[in-house]
């Protein structure tokens, strides 16, 4: 499923993930099969490397390709973006984001759009833009109709657990059918987002990755390591 392909200038090394349905024995994919390359850096920070919470979202992804075409998709915190370039190879309209004040990660996810034959750029194949938790500028307030926000993994840090929740309940208040779907690697028993959830008026459920195994023949532990990676999908409370 991921395969290290090759090491470029600086110390650059490009992953290969492969997405399909596995054959009866596993050893072959059958029928549609999508491959996406991804450059990691030895550079410090969390943006520069995929995380296992990133494989994990884009085969659930991959599993719900064909309701992504035409979809209008926002990645959070995307870092090496896997999830929302995989959405983007099938058909969806992504806008991928992350913190507006670290420039070299923004750089850096345009570079892996363009390693992918996506053009990255307002009317383009795909967008990226600078989007900072808990910030409600112009990048916020212009995004426009969404149907999806994905995150693989942007619950890494209490410190901003508020900050991301606060900007998903805004951008759900302005997209009343729209969902959150992220990944989570559980990182601590004591982390807990249920009373931030109520605070903000989200509500929140856990996505089973049975299905995974059951219909493309993926291990979710093989993709998960030595991690525990949870799926939820957060909403706005319903009125009433």
């Amino acid at each position: 499923m991921t395969k290290f392909q090759q090491m470029e200038n600086d110390g650059e090394q490009i992953k290969r993930f492969v997405f399909g349905s596995k054959s009866r024995h596993g050893a072959s994919y059958v029928g549609e099969k999508l491959e996406i390359l991804i450059p990691e850096l030895p550079l410090p920070g969390y943006s520069f490397y995929t995380w296992p919470s990133a494989p994990v979202l884009a085969w659930f992804l991959w599993e719900r390709r064909h309701s992504l075409i035409n979809k209008r998709i926002l990645e959070i915190g995307a870092g090496t973006a896997l999830p929302g370039l995989l959405a983007a190879k099938c058909g969806a309209h992504v806008t991928l984001s992350d913190c507006s004040t670290l420039p070299k990660t923004l750089e850096h996810i345009q570079r892996c759009c363009r390693l992918n034959n996506l053009v990255p750029g307002p009317g383009k194949d795909i967008e990226v833009i600078g989007l900072t938790w808990g910030l409600f500028l112009d990048q916020v307030l212009q995004l426009g109709p969404l149907d999806l926000i994905l995150g693989s993994d942007v619950f890494y840090d209490p410190s901003v657990f508020e900050e991301i929740l606060v900007t998903i309940s805004f951008i759900l208040e302005a997209n009343p059918g729209a969902k959150f779907i992220c990944t989570y690697q559980e990182r601590s028993a004591d982390w807990c987002i249920e009373n931030l959830l109520k605070k903000w008026d989200l509500v929140c459920s856990v996505i089973s990755l049975d299905n995974l195994s059951e219909d493309l023949g993926v291990d979710p532990q093989e993709l998960m390591g030595n991690h525990t990676v949870h799926l939820l999908e957060i909403v706005r409370k319903p009125i009433g």
